[in-house]
């Protein structure tokens, strides 16, 4: 009965591992879908970003059913636990970022009624770039139980954070010496601010 316990615990947690890794592949593709559609003014894509955010919500309620279900009917102790409360909000952190990959996409139908092509959107595919990878390191360290990997993504959001000052900046002078920008200028900051905080998150 022991051995058929810890073989379900072994095999309930082995999906929401796989659940976890399919959260961060789908918000991954987000982050990176996001901001082509922002920088190539791609509509479409960045439609289908948005409508695929609902992947990563069924994903989030499924590990969260899971999880509850796990704990009550395995019991798990000690180590075990601690796993599984890791997931759980590792998976309500994946969420979020996935949210703001959506907030970018939202975002592009605006950017695109300008006929400006602005400064800050510029530094914002490479703030990008660090931020994806960071959510891929991260993700990879908790998997593959990689304390080094997972200091160095926490070294790397300083990087994110320089880009923000940096992007933020050039923004604010750019309305300065033209107002009519303000407005879109306001809008890529918004997408400034959700790459830093998918940094942060991660």
């Amino acid at each position: 009965m022991q051995d058929h316990t810890v073989t379900a615990f072994d095999d309930d947690l082995n999906v929401l591992r796989a659940m976890i890794a399919e959260m961060g592949g789908l918000t991954e593709t987000a982050i990176d879908h996001a901001m082509k559609a922002l920088t190539t003014r791609d509509l479409a894509l960045a439609q289908q970003v948005v409508a695929g955010d609902e992947r990563v919500d069924e994903l989030d309620a499924q590990i969260e059913r899971l999880v509850v279900q796990t704990i009550a009917l395995r019991a798990p102790m000690a180590h075990d636990l601690r796993e599984i409360i890791a997931v759980l909000k590792i998976s309500g952190i994946v969420e979020r970022m996935a949210d703001y990959a959506k907030n970018i996409a939202k975002r592009v139908e605006i950017v695109t009624a300008s006929d400006s092509r602005m400064e800050p959107l510029s530094l914002l595919p490479a703030m990008a770039q660090i931020a994806r990878e960071m959510v891929k390191s991260a993700l990879d360290a908790f998997a593959a139980r990689d304390a080094r990997l997972a200091l160095a993504v926490i070294n790397r959001d300083r990087a994110v954070d320089d880009f923000y000052n940096s992007i933020f900046r050039t923004a604010v002078t750019f309305m300065m010496e033209n107002p009519k920008t303000i407005s879109e200028s306001t809008h890529l900051l918004f997408c400034a601010k959700n790459l830093e905080r998918i940094g942060d998150h991660a």
